[in-house]
């Protein structure tokens, strides 16, 4: 995984990563399976999240994120070889969660393969409960959006 230059499809997302598409991602039917993707998605959320400062460990806080929903429209098959680059966004910023805009584009196809999104909860994992999204983290969600989601 490694941050690259955007594709023209990706240049509103503040966080593109590149990943190649592996042998053993395919499925009977010679195509990428459907579960792959979501795995494309947690890869550039967790990308998202170590751009603001966001460890994927629990930290002295005891707060992280946590994922509430997914989806993910399948707009066109991806086979090996290949590299896909997924764009990361914020679009909206709630009391407890992140709302979370994804697209796939496929460098052999030249075309975005998929789009998804998500939310995700900010997590005391400690209280087990949800918490506000601190005020520092909304700021850097701001910064590194280049706008307020």
């Amino acid at each position: 995984m490694h941050d690259s230059h955007p594709k023209a499809p990706l240049v509103n997302f503040p966080v593109v990563i590149s990943w190649p598409v592996q042998w053993g991602d395919q499925d009977a039917f010679s195509h990428v399976n459907n579960t792959v993707y979501f795995r494309w998605f947690e890869s550039g959320r967790i990308a998202y999240f170590e751009r603001l400062g966001l460890g994927t460990t629990i930290s002295d806080t005891g707060l992280g994120p946590i994922l509430a929903s997914i989806n993910c429209n399948f707009r066109r098959p991806i086979s090996y070889p290949d590299t896909v680059h997924i764009g990361t966004r914020v679009t909206k910023v709630g009391n407890s969660s992140l709302t979370i805009a994804q697209t796939i584009f496929s460098e052999r196809l030249q075309m975005i393969a998929a789009e998804g999104d998500s939310v995700m909860v900010l997590f005391n994992y400690r209280a087990q409960k949800s918490t506000r999204v601190p005020d520092d983290l909304r700021s850097k969600i701001t910064t590194l959006e280049g706008r307020i989601p």
